[in-house]
């Protein structure tokens, strides 16, 4: 997968991932799962496509996300997969309209070349109701699965409407990484960050310290995030944190001001603030993390 491919997704609001040149490690320990033999890939995330929206912070709302999915079937390399990361839909307090967004979205997203297309809910389409219309038309809320050598993990901090992961959830996800050895290649999907970016603004999950306490003693975690509409980049310990652009509009920088509005639309540059990221991953060196805007079809 070449640079110029990655251009294509210029259009794209979200971010495209390519992870590149890791290989096969020694066998676990006992008891522990041996990841399979790195090969190359790249998945793309879409993020924040809050299907439903309107409002003056983004007049194209009706076909910001079909330009998206004509973007990505565009590329010459199609990704192994992809991966929305929450905030499908615009939340509303009509469960017919909730149910009726969710269709819409899926009937879009249909349009994607690549199949293997997976989800993860945001509090615009989960809180109101407990994930259940979510759970009606995508599945489950979480979930983990093996890739080309790198374990996934989708986590839901969104349903409860507190803004928490649950103990249900967590020992869910104690039991999953119990599997996995100490060095695993891991990559954690989530809506909400794990850490407390700006809690007055719900940019945080109110157990997610239970949640880095689980994933800490593992060596190689990644985790991408959405919900916060912008490019952010945090570190715990080793542990590295990458907010995704949104599909809809930009938000303000953490903190910068009382409340978290939306950015004002500008004519001149509609597609400011959002934008596509690329990674990439090699063997025995960091993550390479490259941000592209997105430019005027």
């Amino acid at each position: 997968m070449d640079r110029r491919s990655f251009m294509k997704l210029a259009a794209v609001g979200g971010g495209a991932v390519f992870m590149s040149g890791l290989y096969g490690r020694a066998p676990a320990a006992a008891g522990k799962t041996a990841a399979a033999p790195y090969e190359d890939f790249y998945f793309v995330q879409l993020s924040d496509v809050h299907w439903g929206f309107t409002g003056a912070a983004n007049p194209d709302a009706l076909h910001t996300f079909r330009k998206a999915v004509a973007t990505v079937n565009a590329l010459e390399v199609q990704p192994d997969f992809i991966i929305f990361t929450g905030d499908l839909t615009h939340t509303t307090d009509d469960p017919k309209e909730r149910r009726q967004r969710m269709a819409e979205f899926k009937d879009i997203a249909a349009g994607l070349t690549v199949k293997n297309v997976r989800f993860i809910p945001g509090e615009h389409d989960a809180s109101l109701d407990n994930g259940a219309a979510y759970k009606e038309n995508f599945g489950p809320s979480n979930y983990a699965f093996e890739h080309k050598g790198v374990h996934f993990i989708a986590l839901d901090n969104v349903s409860d409407p507190g803004a928490r992961i649950g103990d249900t959830q967590l020992e869910w996800l104690k039991n999953d990484l119990d599997k996995q050895a100490k060095d695993a290649r891991i990559v954690v999907f989530t809506h909400r960050p794990l850490f407390d970016l700006v809690p007055k603004w719900d940019w945080a999950t109110r157990d997610g310290d239970k949640a880095m306490a689980l994933l800490m003693p593992y060596s190689n975690v990644t985790v991408f995030y959405g919900h916060i509409h912008q490019e952010h980049h945090h570190m715990m310990e080793h542990i590295a944190h990458h907010a995704a652009k949104s599909l809809i509009f930009p938000l303000p920088a953490p903190g910068s001001q009382e409340k978290r509005t939306p950015m004002p639309w500008d004519p001149a540059a509609p597609n400011k603030g959002l934008g596509l990221r690329e990674v990439e991953a090699e063997a025995n060196k960091d993550y390479k993390l490259t941000e592209f805007p997105v430019t005027r079809s």
